[in-house]
């Protein structure tokens, strides 16, 4: 699975994270890699939110809120960066930013709302970049767009 292109996706998640714990504690390195191993993993076992953010609380001093828009945010990353290369893996070249369509979608993310977004464009919104789905309590998701491939089918003669 590792060199497959789903499994080389989650060891650039895990290559990210490693970029960030370097700078950190020690301890909060290792809740930070213990976070995003367990996000990774819930992704692949079609784990929830919210079970993730119970465990996230568990771990130490974390508000049920923080804990809360960590799981959210982590487990939208991770399944993301995994849509993104099967999506890649199989054509795409991008996606259709799609919104939960309610009074809490971010007036940028609206904005965003029925537009095409190339997998290697990423967009800024309020500061930060990512794909639908992928940025801090973002609902948003991707309508993920394929490219129509003519095909004839031959009668056997």
């Amino acid at each position: 699975m590792e060199s497959a292109p789903v499994g080389q996706v989650m060891q650039s998640i895990i290559a990210e994270q490693v970029k960030y714990i370097k700078s950190l504690p020690l301890e909060a390195a290792d809740r930070v890699y213990d976070i995003q191993n367990k996000a990774i993993e819930a992704v692949v076992t079609g784990g929830r939110a919210e079970q993730f953010a119970k465990e996230i609380a568990s771990t130490g001093d974390v508000a049920k809120s923080r804990a809360d828009l960590i799981a959210r945010t982590e487990l939208g990353r991770a399944t993301g960066a995994l849509d993104m290369a099967r999506a890649i893996a199989i054509g795409s070249d991008g996606y259709i930013w799609r919104t939960a369509d309610d009074g809490d979608v971010r007036d940028s993310h609206d904005h965003m709302k029925g537009k095409f977004v190339r997998w290697d464009s990423p967009p800024t919104l309020d500061g930060m970049t990512g794909h639908a789905g992928e940025l801090p309590n973002c609902r948003c998701y991707k309508e993920i767009v394929f490219v129509r491939v003519p095909f004839a089918m031959k009668r056997a003669a």
